[in-house]
């Protein structure tokens, strides 16, 4: 249908026909739906009806064939028009097949898996019945404390960005051509992840400087690869909550940047513009949204209940809503419902498909690409001949997919006890959980510390409950439980090698858990395979390849912290420095624990003859920057090799060091590789005091390393 086609449909369509194609609904609203509950009560309270529902343009939250399918051919013979409905779910690290939690996937370093773990999600879902994702969610992310950094591919504007980039393209391809995808929705627009306090939902005050140089590219990125929508951010930006931001929305996203997809709000934050304070009715709050360019409503009703008033008393001008539907029936014919309303929703191909055994394999590999090896003593990899005692609350738990994994299903995830069972005889392998995620009864930890006293080595298995980040799962307390941390003190105290894995949804204070295990591996929460995953890297069968994608706080005190930080007038290590007056803690180092960039390998990797082509770079001009790195192991292994920069005198501040480009390298026991990057005068540019993005001529530093800290480095200057 031509572009032609869709403006004479929207010239037939009537005005409450038009409003409701700005409406989502979520499935149990929809005849044809499995399980439509007590839903008398929400219509009421939302002031909708049948007739409503008829004229509604999108459904949240459906999957599965049968119902997508059901609920699609009541619509559409209930359609005067035959409008198909839009079927949108979040999608966010896997549908069935879950991999690992985003934060985990940035710490892969590894773009490829990440566009392949988007792929097979979108293809699950779309022989699912479902057409669009809320996702990727590419908020920079600075505070652990909010519980949704676990969404995030970590605190770096340009790693965030080539994940942008990567996940688009996973989910999405050539939406036009391609069998197999959904549209994806960047969100949440923007700088939701830079609530104050790490509280979700809270303020976000930055300057417009700051807004652009750090907080902007990764969703512009996206854009740029062809993501389809956009959703808005909670938060408030300036003073306005994104929903009914214009100068944001309007302004930067649609009129600068040219953006022209579909707009579509979180859940409820239209009407919430009430209780921000800029709205006085679900009347206003309607107005001030779809003036801001906010397409589709998600979840309230304030567009369906008010926007047809607003404009017959000349409030909002009829051809906004006009442009808003006009969208959505541009992005309804671009994935091709209205020549077929059910898409590839199938039955068969839905069997088939979801957890196969390829999209299981996928799911392990980018799961152990993902497991950062933090210390190691000497004690990893395991042997299976060693008789080993598997203690902790996640010995044997199913709650290792991480939040926002709503498709996955505990019984399809592979536990750690699972995975190593299929290595270890069963006397060699002792399993005891010694408590539960917050509490723990005597009996429990007797049995954990009977089990440790046997074996050779223990393997404490402790985190989060999931629930205990994602959305709304803010914590001010970023530690292990205490319980957990007394099993793995008492554990230490019989003399035991301690290896610690842990599963989380952010970067924690690892003190304790440090300076108590001889070995440290992060896990984050890595999905359906993951119990594999945690096996392959005990055991050596993965050597550990993955780094850091946020910074491991030594204590909240420090929050928020990241590696890109801005010197001060008087920096902690100057020639100069005086033992007070300086930006310092008087009680805790300024550094992270952990830094970002950092982490270990079975192998050693040393880092030698850095050279740069020419002393001087012009905007003509590509500098070559090479560097030779040997792995001086016993092993082959992997290893992520980052190029940073530093401009040393700008018009504003520049940071201490910025990620500019990185290649992840394989290299067998005793080989080297002369690893390669190129410069451009156009990666030296930045956000001048007038938003003018350019370079300055000037002294600058090339940094190339193991991670943000360990580097070798070399000077050149940018001439004009």
């Amino acid at each position: 249908m031509s572009e032609n086609k869709m403006e004479q449909l929207l010239e037939q369509m009537t005005i409450e026909e038009k409003v409701g194609q700005l409406v989502q609904l979520a499935t149990p609203f929809f005849r044809g739906a499995t399980d439509r509950g007590e839903i008398t009560g929400p219509m009421v309270n939302m002031n909708i009806d049948e007739e409503d529902i008829k004229n509604t343009g999108s459904v949240l939250g459906a999957s599965g064939a049968k119902e997508t399918n059901n609920i699609q051919k009541i619509h559409m013979e209930e359609s005067r028009l035959g409008i198909p409905l839009l079927f949108m779910s979040d999608i966010i690290h896997g549908f069935r097949t879950i991999f690992p939690v985003p934060l985990a996937i940035g710490c892969s370093f590894d773009t490829d898996l990440a566009e392949k773990s988007a792929a097979i999600a979108a293809k699950e879902a779309a022989v699912s019945g479902v057409h669009v994702t809320f996702a990727p969610m590419v908020d920079l992310v600075r505070d652990p404390r909010w519980g949704r950094v676990m969404e995030s591919t970590g605190e770096d504007t340009y790693l965030n960005s080539e994940f942008a980039r990567a996940f688009v393209r996973g989910f999405q391809g050539d939406l036009d051509n391609e069998k197999y995808k959904v549209a994806s929705c960047v969100k949440h627009f923007a700088a939701y992840g830079a609530p104050e306090g790490g509280r979700d939902y809270n303020t976000v005050d930055m300057s417009e400087w700051m807004l652009r140089e750090n907080y902007l590219p990764a969703y512009k990125a996206a854009l740029d690869e062809g993501c389809e929508m956009v959703m808005t951010a909670f938060n408030i930006l300036n003073g306005i909550p994104s929903t009914g931001n214009e100068p944001l929305m309007r302004g930067i996203l649609r009129d600068e940047w040219g953006f022209d997809g579909v707009m579509i709000s979180d859940w409820g934050a239209v009407k919430e513009l009430i209780p921000h304070g800029v709205a006085e009715d679900q009347k206003q709050a309607a107005e001030l949204a779809l003036k801001a360019g906010v397409d589709i409503e998600m979840m309230t009703s304030c567009y369906v209940n008010h926007v047809e008033e607003l404009i017959e008393e000349g409030t909002l001008e009829e051809n906004l809503l006009d442009e808003a539907v006009l969208r959505i029936l541009k992005l309804k014919e671009k994935l091709g419902l209205f020549e077929n309303p059910y898409r590839f929703a199938d039955e068969v191909e839905e069997a088939d498909f979801i957890l196969s055994d390829d999209h299981r394999q996928a799911s392990r590999e980018l799961a152990s690409k993902s497991i950062v090896l933090l210390k190691n003593d000497d004690l990893l990899p395991l042997s299976a001949d060693k008789k080993v005692a598997l203690v902790g609350p996640f010995a044997d738990s199913t709650d290792i997919l991480g939040p926002w994994s709503w498709g996955g299903r505990a019984k399809d995830t592979i536990t750690v006890d699972t995975a190593l069972k299929t290595h270890f005889s069963d006397d060699n392998l002792l399993v005891a959980n010694g408590t539960r995620i917050e509490d723990s009864t005597d009996k429990q930890l007797e049995e954990a510390l009977q089990a440790a006293d046997q074996a050779d080595v223990v393997v404490l298995a402790l985190g989060e409950d999931s629930n205990m980040s994602g959305e709304a799962g803010c914590r001010a307390d970023i530690r292990l439980p205490e319980v957990q941390l007394n099993l793995l003190k008492k554990v230490r105290a019989l003399g035991k090698p301690v290896v610690a894995v842990l599963f989380n949804g952010r970067p924690l204070d690892l003190r304790e858990v440090t300076e108590n295990a001889d070995a440290v591996v992060e896990a984050w929460y890595p999905g359906t395979e993951g119990g594999h995953a945690v096996a392959d890297i005990l055991l050596g069968n993965v050597n550990p390849s993955a780094k850091l994608a946020m910074s491991m706080p030594y204590s909240v005190g420090q929050v928020p912290v990241y590696y890109n930080s801005y010197s001060t007038g008087r920096p902690q290590n100057a020639p100069d420095a005086q033992d007070r007056y300086v930006s310092q803690y008087l009680d805790i180092p300024n550094e992270p624990l952990f830094p970002f960039g950092y982490g270990l390998s079975y192998s050693q990797f040393e880092y030698s003859d850095l050279e740069i082509s020419s002393e001087t770079i012009t905007a003509a001009d590509r500098l070559s920057v090479s560097v030779i790195v040997t792995n001086t192991g016993d092993l082959t292994g992997e290893e992520v090799v980052q190029l940073y920069i530093r401009d040393h005198v700008g018009q504003v501040v520049r940071p201490m060091k910025e990620l500019k480009a990185f290649e992840r390298i394989s290299l067998g026991a005793g080989e080297s590789q002369t690893v390669t990057f190129t410069i451009t005068e156009e990666q030296l540019r930045y956000y001048h005091a007038n938003m003018e993005h350019k370079s300055d001529a000037g002294e600058f530093t090339v940094f190339v390393g193991t991670n943000s800290e360990d580097v070798l480095a070399k000077s050149f200057r940018l001439e004009k």
